[in-house]
């Protein structure tokens, strides 16, 4: 036990520059929470569910990270800094890194069944700080999800992730109140699959029209005077109509 500690706490120390000393990297909050955590799983699977909560409970109050009891957590398991939430049903492998502010997020627990509802993370994966993975979504081996990445499906095995995947959904809210959203994200893209191109084609002309514009300004300025042509005039004639 004592040799797996040290392996554990230099693997830590292959990932992070900063401690000069084993000792110190016993004070992390991640090492902490995740050694609160091996307890309370243990008790998780024993069934006893109360006492597996309080001990994630006072983890929580010490470290700022919340990992449920449920939480399957491998070897060498590193979350740089704390604010951290990791739910029930995911899964992590070995060597997986997370930075904080991190969600292991579910999706939505109304329909009564429980189930896989939280990531799963395979070997050797880096999560981002303030990365949101959100679902029963498999990060795949060596995947890499940026900072402040939103993540609502699978990750291929070695492949990066970055940005945003917010946007506007285009749907009343009316339809949206009917339900609970986890954590405000939507897992399917409720969007219809033509409104972006047709986005892009207005973009496109409106840039053609910048282009004709920008031509005839050039021309008045070389002494050929021509009226410029109006940048929206269509927009405008067809409003009228």
């Amino acid at each position: 036990m004592f040799e797996r500690l040290i392996s554990y706490l230099d693997s830590i120390r292959e990932r992070d520059p900063a401690p000069r000393s084993r000792w110190e990297i016993l004070l992390y909050p991640g090492v902490i929470a995740l050694g609160f955590h091996r307890g309370a799983h243990w008790l998780f699977e024993a069934k006893l569910f109360f006492l597996a909560r309080f001990v994630n409970h006072f983890s929580r109050f010490l470290t700022a990270i919340d990992i449920h009891p449920g939480a399957k957590i491998g070897k060498n398991f590193f979350i740089d800094h704390g604010f951290t939430v990791i739910g029930e049903t995911a899964e992590i492998g070995d060597n997986v890194t997370i930075y904080q502010c991190v969600t292991l997020g579910g999706t939505n627990p109304t329909n009564g069944k429980g189930g896989k509802r939280h990531p799963t993370l395979k070997d050797n994966v880096i999560i981002g700080s303030g990365a949101q993975v959100i679902g029963p979504i498999t990060v795949g081996e060596r995947g890499r999800v940026g900072a402040n990445a939103v993540v609502t499906d699978d990750v291929p095995e070695g492949a990066t992730m970055i940005g945003l995947k917010a946007r506007s959904t285009l749907v009343p809210a009316e339809e949206w109140v009917k339900e609970f959203i986890p954590y405000g994200t939507p897992c399917d893209d409720p969007c219809a699959e033509g409104e972006s191109s047709d986005c892009v084609e207005k973009l496109q002309k409106d840039v053609t029209r910048l282009q004709e514009q920008l031509e005839a300004l050039q021309k008045q300025r070389a002494g050929k005077v021509e009226p410029a042509p109006d940048l929206f005039a269509e927009r405008k004639s067809g409003t009228k109509s």
